[in-house]
């Protein structure tokens, strides 16, 4: 994915204005908020029943399990539209009215693209969740101290690359058939961050009107309506039946 950048000497801020320091234009309208788009999902069924910890599963396990899954499902979403983001196409990493900026280690401002902020994100994911000392695949290995906060790091930036998604490919993702598979991933993850506080919910509010839908379970199909029973027709004795006088 590009050039692998030393993450360690960047972390993110956000601002509400433009590169220049003009304020962005007023918001468009929002597209994947239209019922025909969030109503379409892979599954119907209560996503929270995905998250809860199983009780004879260890929470860092549990965690560094799905940490990894959302990681691998949004890398690859992204890799779906990747072709349209480009240098040209989006020039800085936008999400709604938000804007965000890459700092170094001496708090000087990076200006970049959201392809290269991406690879930025995605590089740094690779690392952590491929570092034994980290994510521990080896039965009795302890994980860090600093577990918990990593992943709240790597949630953070996931979610900033499924706001962008949403902000600036949904087109896209509509053309290519896949906002289904992107409404169900989106959901799954945000219900999950929500269950262990692994991002602020400052950091989400700028989509919660899409979470707000998404994350409310599917209403059941309504029952389909029970056949009518034709009328018994009067049987040939009764219609033949003479009263004597």
């Amino acid at each position: 994915m590009g050039v692998l950048v030393c993450c360690d000497c960047f972390f993110y801020r956000k601002s509400k204005t433009k590169p220049n320091g003009k304020k962005p234009p007023a918001e468009e309208k929002k597209q994947y908020l239209e019922p025909e788009f969030t109503k379409i999902r892979v599954v119907d069924f209560d996503l929270k029943e995905l998250v809860v910890l199983p009780r004879e599963i260890d929470l860092n396990e549990w965690l560094a399990s799905n940490t990894t899954t959302f990681f691998n499902l949004i890398n690859l979403q992204y890799s779906t539209i990747s072709e349209f983001c480009t240098g040209d196409t989006c020039q800085a990493m936008t999400a709604c009215s938000t804007i965000y900026y890459w700092y170094d280690e001496r708090g000087k401002k990076t200006k970049c693209t959201a392809p290269q902020y991406v690879d930025f994100v995605m590089s740094l994911c690779q690392k952590l969740v491929t570092d034994e000392e980290i994510f521990p695949t080896k039965y009795g290995k302890e994980f860090p101290n600093s577990f918990e906060s990593l992943v709240k790091k790597i949630c953070r930036y996931l979610f900033h690359v499924l706001a962008h998604l949403y902000w600036a490919h949904f087109k896209e993702t509509v053309a290519l058939d896949l906002q289904g598979h992107l409404n169900t991933l989106y959901a799954h993850f945000i219900v999950f961050v929500r269950e262990f506080n692994l991002v602020d919910p400052k950091e989400t509010c700028i989509m919660d009107d899409l979470s707000e839908i998404l994350c409310t379970p599917a209403p059941p199909p309504a029952p389909a309506p029970a056949p009518s029973t034709p009328a018994s027709a009067p049987s040939p004795s009764s219609q033949n039946h003479v009263t004597e006088r």
